[in-house]
């Protein structure tokens, strides 16, 4: 069992950043992949990014690629994602999963995660 714990969220003017934090319980982080999925409303939950459980590879949306970096803390049981440069359709409820893996394949698919935190909001005015 990993529970999620989202953090980092805010209002913040186009151009601007943000770092999202998610805190993982349990003595297993390091076995899971980790992903950031983001939701707006009327729309339906889109892949962010995502992260190998020992940080070799990363994934990312081409919407946000170049502008947001995902990473990782093993010791510390904590996924980032460091965003750069929003815009007001980055606007969205941003939530952490995690994906029992330990090979270097990562998943863009919701399904495939095992365990969600319940989100932070990022809300970027222009």
């Amino acid at each position: 069992q990993v529970q999620l714990v989202e953090s980092g969220g805010g209002l913040v003017q186009a151009g601007g950043s943000l770092r999202l934090s998610c805190a993982a319980s349990g003595r297993t982080f390091s076995m899971y992949a980790m992903g950031w999925f983001r939701q707006a409303p009327g729309k339906e939950r889109e892949f962010v990014a995502a992260i190998t459980w020992n940080s070799v590879r990363t994934d990312y949306a081409d919407t946000v690629k170049g502008r947001f970096t995902i990473s990782r803390d093993n010791a510390k049981n904590t996924v980032f994602l460091r965003m750069n440069s929003l815009k007001p359709e980055d606007t969205a409820v941003y939530s952490c999963a995690a994906h029992y893996r330990q090979d270097s394949s990562l998943s863009r698919r919701p399904y495939d995660y095992n365990y969600w935190g319940q989100g932070t909001q990022v809300t970027v005015s222009s």
